[in-house]
């Protein structure tokens, strides 16, 4: 997988219900915060990223790096994402 600089990754799998109440809280979020833009890759879809995150979805990518999994934490979303 070839992650966008600047993007946020979110890891979802088809059918999955948790995955579905993360990305509904994320676009909440993204009405206050300036998030950076957001792609969304079915974890199954990568062998790469089945091997790592297939047990741990919604799995939410900052350039890469996990910053979200399973739960969204919107306090520590918006103190990554806040306008300084």
């Amino acid at each position: 997988m070839t992650v966008n600089p600047g993007c946020l990754t979110l890891l979802t799998r088809e059918g999955c219900g948790l995955c579905k109440e993360f990305a509904d809280e994320l676009a909440q979020l993204g009405g206050t915060l300036a998030l950076p833009p957001l792609e969304t890759l079915d974890v199954d879809s990568d062998p790469e990223m089945r091997r790592r995150y297939s047990h741990k979805i919604p799995v939410l990518l900052w350039d890469g790096a996990p910053i979200a999994v399973t739960r969204l934490d919107p306090g520590e979303i918006e103190r990554l994402f806040r306008v300084r």
